[in-house]
């Protein structure tokens, strides 16, 4: 659910304290890649809870009139992972564009677009289904990036402006559409099943397609990543960019807190529900497949606070050791995928399902445990890889993960 680091410009210098003079120098990178570090953890927990938590799956796991409050919670801290990765792609491009041409950095963007898509229905596609050749090709967060990369490798040789314009609109406007619902005899099925409606896709008698991330709200997010690239400028103070991020973070969250209680538009009304917490639950519930307007303005202004902290404590231990996941982060996102599939496997053949059909953890606290523990084991080898792209950047394909 990452990108690769390559559009991290300087990111991997920045991330271990190893690297010295270079970390400190560079405090703008490590903050991105502590950031992105952070919200992979939420990731892991989230994989973590898919894999051995399969007998408590839910249809929404996030409907807060039926679902239990602890998976609700725990399902809920993992929505800040998607709008942070594809909003940092658009300004790690910008900073990427900083020391290229505009046709260099499309040229890099189509590359990186195209070879994210491959990735998703191949090797990611195989690390969930285990299967080959697989039933179901799931288009998930890894294609939506890599479509998200080649719309923007397009559109960034426009005027900032009239990006911002752009992205504000899609982010802001897209729900109007949520009633436009085409079937598979329409022509324009398959693209708008692509662009904003979450089908399956029929690709042949034993194949078919699913558009888990229909991606039209996601381009105005890399947009608007790509946007606020300027304030990552070398010309733009610590404490101004800082300043910045805080106030728009935190007037997003006012944002959402105002509309979400007007319950006018951006999503399904929530309700009074007689008891406090199932009231918040549904309050704070949104629609993630396509991402809600009351979705993104949550969870982008988090992660415009954690990006502001990040560069603020970036002098902390733990803000380094975040980076560190940030550093390789499609290493970290295909090495905690098999690993997860090879312990899910492994558990069903030393103690066969003990949940019904399938393997999993009797209550959440082992979900919380195994991803504590799966964090720790898998910093090693990301650290490992993190250092090795430093110390050979004269391999190219290094650059993609």
């Amino acid at each position: 659910m990452s990108l690769p680091s390559g559009l991290t410009g300087q990111a991997g210098v920045a991330t271990p304290a190893l690297a010295g003079s270079a970390a400190k120098a560079n405090t703008r990178m490590l903050a991105i890649d502590a950031l992105r570090g952070f919200v992979m953890l939420c990731m892991l927990l989230d994989h973590v809870r898919e894999t051995f938590f399969l007998h408590r799956q839910v249809t929404d796991p996030i409907d807060a009139l039926s679902v239990a409050p602890d998976l609700y919670f725990t399902r809920l801290l993992s929505e800040i992972c998607a709008p942070v990765f594809i909003f940092l792609t658009g300004l790690s491009a910008w900073l990427y564009s900083q020391k290229h041409s505009l046709n260099e950095t499309s040229v890099f963007l189509l590359k990186r677009g195209l070879f994210l898509v491959f990735l998703e229905l191949t090797f990611v596609c195989f690390a969930w289904n285990a299967e080959f050749p697989p039933k179901t090709l799931w288009l998930q967060v890894i294609w939506c990036i890599g479509i998200c990369m080649i719309v923007l490798a397009g559109l960034l040789h426009f005027k900032r402006g009239w990006l911002i314009l752009l992205g504000l609109a899609i982010v802001g406007g897209h729900n109007l559409l949520d009633d436009v619902v085409l079937g598979p005899e329409s022509p324009f099925f398959v693209p708008w099943s692509i662009l904003h409606q979450r089908v399956f896709i029929d690709l042949t008698e034993f194949t078919r397609a699913r558009t888990t991330y229909p991606v039209l709200p996601w381009i105005g997010v890399i947009l608007l990543g790509w946007a606020i690239g300027p304030w990552f400028g070398k010309d733009t103070p610590g404490a101004v960019r800082i300043s910045r991020l805080f106030k728009v973070g935190v007037g997003l969250l006012l944002a959402f807190v105002w509309i979400r209680y007007l319950n006018v538009y951006g999503e399904k009304p929530w309700v009074q529900t007689g008891d406090a917490l199932r009231t918040f639950m549904s309050f704070m519930s949104a629609k993630k497949y396509p991402p809600s307007l009351m979705f993104l303005m949550p969870t982008l202004g988090l992660g415009l606070i954690l990006l502001a902290y990040f560069e603020k404590a970036q002098a902390r231990w733990s803000t380094a050791r975040l980076a560190i996941y940030g550093g390789a982060p499609m290493f970290f996102y295909l090495l905690h995928l098999y690993v997860l599939k090879a312990l899910y496997l492994l558990a069903v053949a030393l103690w066969d399902t003990n949940q019904g059909a399938y393997y999993g953890f009797d209550n959440l606290s082992g979900i919380w445990l195994w991803s504590l523990i799966l964090g720790v084991a898998l910093y090693f080898p990301t650290r490992w890889f993190a250092n090795l792209k430093q110390r050979r950047r004269d391999i190219a394909m290094l650059k993609y993960f």
